[in-house]
């Protein structure tokens, strides 16, 4: 008979390997093993060395016994779960190998595979939250509005409070499967006898048989309606944020609540504003003179109209800041800044007058050039 080989060389791990690096071990090699993907006449043996390796070294205990005396530990009665016939003894239970599911290795080839039933799976459940995104115009986001939403969804009915059933007492374990919502199948295969979990086909995965069900919604636990929702839109909300409706979403599975609905929010562009987190930025134009000379001007803010004073000898591309003339914070209210951004206007339509003031002007400035230049080749 072959010498085993250390099971942590089957795994192909370190001794100090981690309960993660074991499982993930574990989950490759059985993909690469297992006799119903790989045909090689060598791989039932490798498939059943991997199992009996991992069996051991996922068990704290047995993993502890065989650091300190090896497959001695094991030679005496002792159980490795998986030595010999890796379906045999405490190896193999239900669909699963350890804490490892079969059908989430074959899943992950053919996109296949009944899901782990949790111990919650005849409860009470949430429904799924849904999501609807809403487009509003950039000054709604600003102020804030009301808006109306046409929705249609599946309410809880009053009556049964969700559950389907006439009246609590109405509501009994389902017998064939013990409340648990699934029957247990087997089946024969190469390896033996496997055991599988199937949806109980008495109470549909419920755990649970109505004897009455309930004269308000004919024992569905809900009504499908129609309604125009109501939702507001907070000033200062900005694009991408979402607001959340209670209990709108996907009806609960075995009478849970509904999950929620999350109204997404799209913002329009503005003509004249641009906003970056709670700051407003928008273009100035301004005339030759205003810039040079300095001015009062009226300048739009996402308020309103404001008084701007623009100093004298203002340049192109400089920006102004107005304090406080941003977006009001979400949360603690506080408001951002609007940036003006200068844009020097060259006109095109000057009267006689004009351009005979700008040649003079042209002149003076032509003269004052003059005295700053100086040859430099000039001793």
């Amino acid at each position: 008979m072959a010498e085993k080989r250390d099971y942590y060389e089957v795994l192909g791990l370190s001794k100090s390997a981690s309960k993660d690096e074991i499982h993930s071990a574990y989950r490759k090699l059985a993909k690469k093993y297992h006799p119903d993907i790989n045909k090689d006449p060598d791989a039932p043996k490798k498939f059943e060395e991997v199992q009996e390796a991992y069996d051991v070294l996922s068990d704290d205990n047995k993993r502890a016994q065989y650091d300190q005396f090896g497959f001695a530990a094991f030679s005496q009665g002792g159980s490795t779960g998986g030595a010999g016939n890796p379906f045999q003894g405490g190896g193999f239970s239900g669909q699963g190998f350890g804490d490892v599911n079969l059908d989430d290795i074959f899943a992950s080839f053919f996109g296949g595979g009944a899901r782990r039933r949790s111990s919650q799976a005849t409860g009470p459940q949430k429904g799924n939250d849904t999501l609807y995104r809403c487009k509003i115009s950039f000054m709604d986001a600003i102020n804030g509005r009301h808006i109306t939403i046409p929705l249609t969804y599946d309410e809880p009915c009053d009556h049964c409070q969700g559950s389907g059933a006439e009246s609590p007492s109405d509501i009994t374990t389902c017998p064939h499967c013990g409340g648990s919502g699934y029957v247990a199948q087997r089946q024969q295969t190469i390896f033996g006898v496997m055991e599988s979990q199937t949806t109980c086909p008495h109470c549909h995965g419920t755990g649970k048989i109505i004897r009455k069900k309930c004269s308000a919604c004919g024992g569905n636990g809900y009504h499908r309606v129609k309604k125009d929702l109501d939702v507001t839109i907070p000033p200062g909300i900005n694009a991408g944020q979402q607001i959340r409706v209670k209990g709108k979403g996907e009806r609960g599975i075995n009478g849970g609540p509904n999950g929620d609905l999350y109204v997404e929010i799209k913002i329009e562009n503005d003509k004249i504003f641009r906003r970056e987190g709670n700051d407003i930025h928008m273009d100035l134009d301004l005339g030759f003179a205003d810039a040079a000379l300095g001015t009062t001007i009226e300048v739009n803010t996402v308020y309103g109209p404001v008084s701007v004073d623009i100093p004298s000898g203002t340049q192109p591309e400089q920006i102004l800041k107005l304090k406080g003339k941003g977006v009001k914070d979400l949360r603690s209210g506080k408001p951002g800044d609007q940036y003006l951004h200068v844009k020097l206007h060259t006109p095109t339509d000057l009267t006689k007058t004009q351009k005979d003031l700008l040649a003079q002007f042209q002149k003076e400035e032509n003269s004052k050039k003059k005295g700053w230049f100086k040859n430099p080749f000039r001793k």
